[in-house]
């Protein structure tokens, strides 16, 4: 299935919604690409073990180059749900209408489009490249939310100078990912950051709430 089929834009509600649903998948999941070096890990191969449950919701805002090199736009919320070695990543509409969701798991990801047929693969790397042409793994993602650098290659990390505690910036496979806000006490954890890449052209904004 090629990306065209999947991203279209609004000249009919049903197009747009299934245009939003692809680029939201290629953008949030993209934002955890990790470039291999060497073997390619799958999924959440190197699963955050410690952790037995996590999750974030937010809006997320997206700005990409389609398969044509033109830029698009799309925004929307989002919920993402760690269980052990599983994530299920939820995107919808402002209206709350789910657009896709995404599981991925050691043993298998799934990808569900509205009035499309699950489409399944042995990793989210695979399935995204088959279905997207793009290849976004969501293992970095699961670190740099916390925040932090994923473990599976080299990171440059920079700390806040005015709360040294805090982290600023990591720049890590290809992507800068920027810490613009953190929560006010008594809540904890990032609020805001912005994730972007330079190839392929990608820049995510996301708000999580707290």
């Amino acid at each position: 299935m090629r990306l065209s089929r999947l991203i279209s834009f609004p000249r009919a509600p049903r197009s747009a919604t299934l245009g939003l649903a692809a680029a939201a998948v290629v953008a949030l999941a993209g934002c955890a690409s990790v470039k291999p070096q060497g073997p390619s890990t799958s999924n959440a191969a190197t699963a955050v073990t410690a952790q037995t449950s996590r999750a974030y919701q937010g809006r997320f805002s997206i700005q990409y180059n389609d398969q044509n090199g033109q830029q698009r736009n799309a925004y929307g919320n989002f919920t993402w749900q760690e269980t052990g070695d599983t994530v299920t990543l939820q995107l919808r509409n402002p209206l709350g209408q789910t657009l896709a969701v995404v599981t991925s798991s050691p043993a298998t990801a799934t990808l569900e489009l509205p009035n499309r047929q699950p489409l399944t693969a042995d990793n989210v790397s695979t399935l995204m490249q088959n279905a997207l042409g793009f290849t976004l793994p969501v293992e970095g993602l699961r670190y740099w939310l916390q925040p932090s650098p994923a473990p599976t290659s080299r990171a440059k990390t920079v700390n806040d100078p005015q709360q040294p505690s805090r982290l600023k910036q990591i720049t890590q496979d290809g992507w800068t990912i920027d810490y613009l806000a953190y929560a006010e006490a008594p809540a904890t954890g990032v609020k805001r950051v912005n994730l972007s890449r330079s190839e392929p052209p990608l820049d995510i904004k996301l708000v999580l709430d707290q």
